[in-house]
Formats: C-alpha cells, structure tokens, sequence
C-alpha cells in the first residue's frame, strides 16, 4: 500500500491504519502572512508621513520615531512567528490565568496609569508603555472558547453555561469600560459573537444585548464628553457644513473628511499630506485619513481589501477547518478582534461611525497593540497548520 501526503510525499504504509498515520500539521496560511506583512508596510510609510507634529512636540524627529516603531513591528512579527509555532491548545491551557493577570494589570492602571487625553490606560513597565486592555481583549475570548468547548453538552443551559462564561465578560469589559469605553464595548461584542457562533442561546443573547444597549445609552448619556461625540456624529449626518467647522467637537470629523476628499482617486502622493498638520494623532486614530489623503480611493481601498481578505482566511478557511470547537471558536474570535478594529478605524475616519479612540492593527502607530494583533495572528497561523480539510490519501 502507498501512502500520499497532500504534497504527493509517497512513502509505503503496510499494516497501518489511516488514523495511525495520518499527520494533517501543515505549514500556515501564506495569505494572511502577506496581507499582514502588507499591512506593515503600509503603516510604516504612513506613520512616517504623519508623525512630524507628533515629533515636534516629543522635542525628537519623526525618523527616530519611525525607527522606533519599525522596531515595535519587527518585535510584533517576532512574536507572531513565535507564537505561530506554539501549539494553540497548550495556549488555551493557561488562558483562566491570563484573564486573572489582566484584570490585576488593569486595577493597576486605574490607580498608578498614565493619563493621556483624560483616560488611563497604560502603565510604564521597565521605560516601556503598556495598556493592559490591549492584553485582556485575545486572553478573555481564549478562556471563552475554552469555556464553550467544555459546555458544549449542555451550552443553553443558564446556570452551568451562560452565567459562568458571562462572569468573566462582565468583570473584564467593567473594568476596562471605566477608562476606555470603545475597547470595553467592542470586546463585549465580540464576547457574544463567539458565543453566538458556540451555540450559545439565542434568547439569552438577544436578552443580553438589550440590556447592554440600555447601559451603553446610560453609560454614554453620563459623560459629556461621549455626549457631544454622538451629537455631533448625529449633525454632520442631518447637516454638513462646508463652511463653519466646530473648533471642539466635530473638528477632527471634518479635517479627516477634508483629508479624504483631497486624495481623491489616486492621492496628493507619498509624504505629501497637508491635513496631518490639523488632525490630532493623525498616526494613530486617523491613520486611515493619511492614507486616504496620500494614496487616494484606490490605497485606502486596498488597505480595506487586506483587511477583507484577513476575514476571509480567518473565517471561511481557518476557522471552518479548524480540527476542533476550541479552535473555530479561538480563529473567529481572533479574526473579527483584527478585522472590526481595522473597519471600525476606517468607519471613524470616513464618518460612517462615531469618533473613537481605537487603532488600526499593524498600520496605526503604537506599541501594545501591534504586539498583540501579531499575537493573534500567529495563534491563527497555528490554527491554520491543523486544517482538518487536508487529510491523508491512501491508494491501493
């Protein structure tokens, strides 16, 4: 008898049996290594076409910040290739540890963080920046697919299943919903994205999302400053002003419009941006804007078409061949953790959704955050290497 592998490896098998044999570890899916490695390019000629007011004010140059974020993302594609080796179950294993750890880092960060912008959320660990959040988002929806798995036999359950799994959302978006309201929001949708996908029941999600809605209004309506964040997102939709542009509220709003327009279909061209002189923190939570601006219609739909194609590879092809319920949870989890983050930047930027505070995996500039995207990635490309559609063949 003769044995083929997927590569048409023969070797001859006698007295075995398919299960005895059959080894489906294969190498990780190319295509997401390039669409992230395209991302990272991208992000690097955009910073450094963005981050000279940034510069200025750090009283250093943009090239040495440049520099210096090359470094975080050499780092981040480091750890992706690292983690992408580690198998993802012994990953899993310590996940109800990870959860733990972030919630003390994040305890931590409301009494001794760095306040930026009115918020602390991150705390300065060995000279370097760290924000806890950027931690607890990959390790809460690890244990949650861990935690489906185990109660997938009696998954509409309330008491043994629903409960359990919800005690460690709540507690992880609570306290990262004190200073960070768009992160704590996301992870919680995310949250019930993998438990939809897990079987979870619907009456008790739709139950769930009702009630988070309601707090979300109330949790809102509380702040001013998040107050003013939806009312103007509600006036540039039910009247644009051209002329008169809000010095507080919609300014950045309208100056990542202007950035937008300016582009037009192929861009004002690379390094040539004027709105990343008027936009705050054009190198980060208006990167999109820069692209837009300095690449036109046609780099900024590129950089969504990557993104597209990261769902894609993430969805229909690592997580449906996934070998088991853990691992399709793990890649959908991972998956729409990059790709909403990617939309949700670019939806800000072009006025399809209120102003928040969220990066732009790989592209945005930042430390954490490209850390743990590459994370992500790599247990995705660990996921990939177990795809259970390529099986051994036997011929006789």
């Amino acid at each position: 008898m003769l044995y083929t592998t997927p590569k048409n490896n023969i070797s001859s098998i006698l007295g075995t049996s398919p299960d005895d044999i059959d080894t489906p570890k294969q190498g990780s899916d190319r295509f997401l290594l390039v669409s992230v490695i395209l991302l990272m390019i991208f992000g690097m000629l955009a910073v450094y076409s963005s981050i000279a007011f940034f510069a200025e004010t750090k009283h250093t140059t943009a090239g040495s910040l440049v520099v210096g974020h090359a470094v975080k993302v050499g780092i981040a594609f480091l750890a992706m290739l690292i983690v992408s080796k580690i198998d993802y179950h012994l990953l899993a294993k310590f996940s109800r540890l990870g959860v733990i750890v972030s919630w003390i880092l994040l305890i931590i960060v409301l009494g001794f963080g760095n306040e930026v912008f009115g918020a602390k959320r991150s705390l300065n660990i060995g000279g370097f920046s760290f924000q806890p959040a950027s931690f607890a988002i990959p390790t809460l929806l690890i244990h949650i697919s861990v935690l489906l798995e185990r109660k997938q036999d009696y998954i509409k359950d309330f008491k043994r299943a629903f409960l359990p799994i919800m005690f460690w959302v709540i507690i992880t978006c609570g306290l990262i919903g004190i200073e960070d309201f768009s992160s704590a929001a996301l992870l919680f949708a995310l949250s019930l994205l993998v438990m939809f996908v897990g079987r979870v029941s619907m009456t008790q999600l739709s139950t769930l999302v009702l009630i988070g809605l309601l707090g979300a209004s109330a949790f809102v309506w509380q702040s001013p400053e998040r107050q003013s964040r939806i009312d103007q997102y509600v006036d540039q939709i039910v009247d644009i002003n051209s002329t008169e542009f809000n010095v507080s509220e919609g300014y950045q709003a309208q100056q990542a419009h202007i950035a937008i327009a300016q582009g037009e279909l192929f861009g004002v061209g690379i390094g040539k941006s004027t709105q990343r002189n008027f936009l705050p923190a054009p190198y980060n939570d208006f990167i999109f804007a820069i692209i837009a601006e300095e690449y036109g219609l046609v780099g900024s739909g590129l950089v969504i078409l990557i993104f597209t194609v990261i769902l894609f590879r993430g969805i229909a092809k690592i997580a449906k061949n996934a070998p088991d319920i853990m691992g399709m949870l793990i890649a959908v989890g991972c998956t729409l953790t990059i790709v909403l983050y990617g939309f949700i930047n670019a939806g800000v930027a072009s006025g399809l959704l209120p102003v928040t505070g969220l990066p732009m995996p790989f592209v945005s500039y930042g430390g954490t955050n490209i850390l743990f995207a590459g994370i992500m990635i790599g247990i995705l490309m660990n996921i990939s290497k177990y795809d259970s559609s390529k099986k051994a063949v036997f011929y006789a």
